[in-house]
């Protein structure tokens, strides 16, 4: 059985606790770091201790936000009435007799390389119960949860969080679980739930890494390039002027990232925020590993990691020069560094929600550049030898009604509505066979029509790739043991 590391922790001064804290000014996240250890840059792990038996060593979740529609991407009907198939066409891929649509065109001469579930189904048709399905695994609700936008410790830890604290740590200088390039915040204000411990505590929440900075919620997409309102007959007066700063930071002007390579240049700049930080402590709850944070930032593969904007040229044309080319970047880079597992939000504020001007938005705005960065993605994981190792896994959180429809106040052209009947899930890597259709949903893609699957099996999956024995358990606040598999792995896929 595979146990989570016995880490054992320094201990630190209040003030030096209060100095670490301030690392949280960097966009980072530090207040939910979980048990990063305070090593050297480029020290290894200590060999011996269990090993991991899985075919993968690291896992990306990619997950839309918002649900991206079956019919006009995975699963096209083109036999269906016009209502139903849309205006897309299918195009054939690499792998005979498989079809995807045509705005997809990367992946299609890449179908050798991953497989597609067309079936996973759970009950739900909210956006925020979806969300939380899907990030934890769990298609049923904790005891406790409200659905009201707001995490509590109560709910069902995430996968993520799960995976963090279950499969050994690979890397000394970098958390175990990683959430890019923000958090799935609601245009409202409220958060949403699922992403977070819950139940095994605040200090097994993933690393946040919020890049990403909080705008108008009314603009949606792949900023700047692929950016658009949300509804075309209220939109924002003014223009989307998000900036991907990776991380966001926010330190006095005459000190920059290249700057920050040793704790000392850090922690001088952190002690001249000291008095401020020392009125505001009481209010904030330091964890006793922060210090180690600053080897983080000292470390030059995870400053690379994190400084994608200042990708070369290739590599910009490449994964594009847009939050989703850059996150999918980061994401590779963090992987290659050592993190077990990076869930990359492609796109906050539900903006694969595509209620309206459904056709236009996927085909200019939201499937080109999650094709140009997935399939940059794939190629860089096969060229380094990383693909073998590294489970690939796309989904939202629900799929999109079978029959178009317009809601006339807010959009010009028709959409589809939230469907969690079925959805189709994207797996590549770590042994994925290539070119593969798990399940099918009926000629109307709106139920499943064979081999349905739950979000417990698509966790299953990941836990099974990783390692995880089907015997494992986390420990809540009060130590007691949960089940990590609420499911079978799906057949055919690891």
């Amino acid at each position: 059985m595979i146990d989570p590391l016995n880490l054992r922790h320094p201990s630190i001064s209040r003030r030096t606790a209060v100095q670490a804290g301030a690392v949280g000014l960097l966009g980072l996240g530090m207040n939910h770091l979980a048990a990063l250890r305070e090593t050297r840059a480029g020290e290894q792990l200590p060999k011996g201790g269990t090993t991991n038996s899985g075919r993968a060593k690291s896992c990306i979740y990619i997950f839309l936000s918002g649900g991206l529609s079956q019919h006009d991407s995975f699963d096209l009907k083109p036999d269906a009435p016009a209502e139903v198939r849309g205006e897309f066409n299918p195009i054939a891929t690499s792998t005979p007799g498989l079809d995807i649509c045509e705005h997809l065109p990367g992946l299609a001469k890449q179908s050798h390389r991953w497989s597609v579930l067309r079936s996973l189904t759970h009950s739900t048709n909210e956006h925020t119960l979806g969300h939380y399905y899907m990030l934890t695994g769990r298609s049923v609700t904790s005891p406790g949860f409200v659905g009201d936008r707001k995490p509590r410790p109560s709910d069902w830890p995430s996968i993520a969080s799960i995976v963090g604290d279950a499969v050994p740590r690979r890397s000394n200088n970098l958390p175990p679980a990683i959430v890019l390039p923000e958090r799935l915040v609601h245009w409202s204000g409220g958060v949403m739930p699922g992403a977070y411990g819950g139940l095994m505590g605040a200090r097994r929440d993933p690393f946040f890494i919020e890049a990403s900075p909080y705008g108008n919620p009314f603009w949606r997409g792949a900023y700047p390039e692929y950016t658009f309102a949300n509804e075309t007959k209220k939109a924002p007066k003014d223009p989307d002027a998000r900036v991907y700063q990776a991380p966001n930071i926010t330190l006095s002007p005459d000190l920059s990232l290249g700057r920050v390579n040793n704790r000392v240049s850090l922690l001088r700049e952190l002690d001249h925020q000291r008095s401020d930080l020392e009125r505001s402590a009481a209010l904030q709850s330091y964890d006793d590993h922060r210090q180690s944070a600053i080897s983080l930032l000292a470390a030059n593969d995870v400053r690379r990691a994190f400084d994608v904007t200042n990708a070369d040229e290739d590599t910009q044309v490449r994964y594009g020069r847009n939050s989703y080319g850059w996150s999918l970047l980061m994401a590779y880079r963090l992987i290659e560094s050592g993190v077990n597992l990076v869930q990359v939000n492609l796109g906050s504020n539900e903006t694969w929600d595509t209620h309206g001007e459904i056709f236009h938005r996927l085909k200019d705005k939201l499937l080109p550049p999650t094709d140009r960065a997935l399939c940059a993605l794939l190629d860089d994981l096969n060229v380094s030898g990383l693909l073998d190792s590294t489970l690939v896994v796309m989904a939202g959180e629900f799929g999109r009604t079978p029959k178009l429809s317009l809601l006339a106040d807010s959009y010009q052209q028709p959409g589809r509505d939230h469907w969690g009947a079925v959805q189709s899930v994207f797996f590549a890597g770590a042994g994925v066979p290539g070119g593969a259709v798990i399940g099918s949903s009926d000629k109307i893609a709106a139920y499943p029509a064979s081999n349905p699957q739950k979000p417990e099996n698509m966790a299953a999956t990941i836990y099974h790739a990783l390692g995880i024995p089907e015997t494992a358990a986390w420990h809540d606040e009060l130590n007691r043991p949960h089940h990590i598999y609420h499911g079978q792995p799906i057949a055919g896929l690891v």
